[in-house]
């Protein structure tokens, strides 16, 4: 199949014509392990089977690919419990990595490679790094598979914070202050990094910047405690982002791109509000103390606002040459003023995520949501683009 031809039916080896294959593919080695199977479970229990042949696939946390459970049950969160990919869920899946293979084997108790089939698309659902960050479509890419979703590039930069910021301001999106700790600025010379700091005036976010739903992030008040949620971040990520405290609104809104190659379409934008508990928006809130948190959608904002937020969302999109669909956050201050907060090329996308309520209140369900997204993919280009 030539890089620029377009996908329009499925054939079977047999000639037999068929429904597009998608793999949906979850899990995977980032601390949001848990939450990528969270996601996956909400799209399996949605994804239309009459249009789409699916196979579920997990990634362990040590890196295995895995023939996983159709059954959305095994990877919700219940009870708090947090749902995993294991060794046992199944066999081993291998994965193709020349141009025009697109078949997926499986490899059990070290038999010989069965043949799984061809895949038409893939939805990649895995969160932070080594699946959101373009390590995964790289690897889709080696073999001009089509999938759900930015490309290399654009979710490389989405992912690093820094590389976001520099990038959208370079685009004229307003951001704020921040400032990035590489390993050597905070193994060598801590006491500029403090002094800088010092110029934000506390309170301030340290968060390490390439990680998502929130881990690793302190709020830090006092320069006492600077030390130590650098540290903590630097846990999840060598590379640090200092961030001066906005004080404003949490304001959020979706984007999806335009099947046509038009302007990408923007949501109504929903909002975040802490009632109770949690200093801000942390993992326990989004995911283990839903009563802590208020999640409005459409947001009680004046019309002018809610169109300068959608007007930022859909530039943010493009300056980072994101494709298939991102969310992107924002705080609106008193004021009226706007900032960009960050991008997410792989938001929440569970049914009660922002991303799809979001949608919703739009006038696109869940459902129709991921079919959009399926069909977007299936007809992209492959190769360079």
């Amino acid at each position: 199949m030539s890089a620029t031809h377009e996908h329009t039916a499925a054939g079977s080896d047999d000639g037999i014509a068929r429904r597009p294959r998608v793999a949906v593919v979850f899990g995977g080695r980032s601390g949001e392990h848990s939450i990528s199977c969270v996601t996956a479970a909400g799209v399996l229990r949605v994804i239309d089977r009459s249009a789409w042949d699916v196979v579920p696939v997990g990634i362990t946390t040590t890196g295995r690919w895995v023939l996983a459970t159709d059954d959305p049950v095994r990877w919700e969160l219940t009870g708090g419990a947090l749902p995993e990919v294991k060794d046992g869920d199944g066999p081993a899946v291998l994965v193709p990595t020349e141009v025009g293979d697109r078949r997926l084997r499986v490899l059990d108790h070290g038999d010989v490679p069965q043949l799984l089939g061809e895949v038409d698309v893939v939805l990649p659902l895995l969160h932070g790094p080594f699946g959101e960050d373009g390590t995964l479509q790289g690897l889709l890419e080696l073999a001009d598979i089509r999938y759900v979703g930015s490309g290399v590039l654009a979710s490389a930069a989405s992912m690093d914070k820094h590389v976001m910021k520099v990038l959208l301001a370079d685009a004229g999106l307003p951001v704020g202050q921040h400032l990035v700790v590489r390993p050597r600025d905070w193994e060598r010379h801590p006491e500029r990094v403090r002094d800088d700091v010092e110029e934000f005036g506390y309170p301030v976010f340290v968060k390490p910047a390439r990680a998502g739903s929130s881990i690793g992030i302190t709020k830090v008040h006092r320069p006492e405690d600077l030390e130590a949620a650098v540290e903590e971040a630097r846990r999840h990520d060598p590379k640090v982002i200092i961030e001066a405290f906005v004080a404003g609104r949490e304001i959020e809104c979706a984007v999806l791109e335009s099947p046509d190659g038009g302007a990408p379409a923007t949501s109504l934008p929903g909002e975040i509000e802490i009632l109770s508990g949690h200093e801000f928006y942390d993992f326990e809130a989004k995911y283990l103390d839903e009563a802590a948190v208020r999640l409005s959608c459409p947001a009680d904002l004046p019309a002018d606002v809610a169109r300068r937020v959608r007007d930022l969302s859909a530039r943010a999109f493009e300056a980072l040459g994101c494709e298939g669909l991102a969310r992107v956050d924002f705080f609106v201050r008193p004021d009226g003023d706007v900032l960009v907060n960050e991008i997410n090329t792989m938001p929440g996308f569970t049914p009660i995520s922002m991303y799809p309520r979001m949608w919703a209140a739009t006038g696109l369900d869940y459902s129709d949501l991921v079919d959009r997204l399926l069909r977007l993919a299936l007809n992209r280009r492959t190769g360079l683009r």
